[in-house]
């Protein structure tokens, strides 16, 4: 095993269609597209990534249950799970791992049910309304994170 940190990058629903999907709010840069961009950016601060997408809540579940145990942090845009997914955030409590939430989109400028996060109060930080290269600053983030973290416990 690598000795790298490695961080679970999981996007929520209807985020595989970024590119496309009311270009005004999400741009026009695709999920592929920041995929790449993060894996450059994870290879400048030599942190290991992998990639989720899903449409359905037990999907994400299951991919953190099975990824958990070998990571050291997640950068989670939850979609519209955010607002309502209780069992996607029991999923990240026991993962006991940090947490970055990220929103491509301002949630808290927009309609008023978005504004809630269930992820939010579990997350160690959130990153909103900084377009896709919020995924770029989260991961930022979440790699000095853990190095700070790591040399606290040392």
């Amino acid at each position: 095993m690598s000795d790298k940190r490695k961080l679970l990058i999981v996007n929520g629903p209807n985020l595989n269609h970024l590119g496309s999907r009311d270009t005004v709010i999400y741009g026009h840069v695709t999920l592929a597209d920041i995929n790449i961009e993060l894996t450059a950016r994870a290879r400048d601060l030599d942190v290991d990534v992998e990639f989720f997408q899903s449409n359905t809540e037990g999907d994400l579940i299951n991919f953190l249950q099975s990824r958990c145990a070998t990571a050291h942090g997640i950068i989670i845009n939850p979609g519209a799970l955010t607002h309502y997914g209780l069992s996607l955030r029991e999923a990240l409590v026991d993962s006991r791992l940090p947490i970055i939430e990220v929103h491509i989109s301002n949630i808290l400028s927009r309609e008023e049910w978005r504004s809630k996060s269930v992820v939010g109060p579990i997350a160690a930080g959130q990153v909103s309304g900084l377009g896709w290269k919020g995924y770029l600053y989260a991961l930022d983030y979440l790699s000095k994170y853990l190095i700070q973290d790591s040399d606290d416990n040392e």
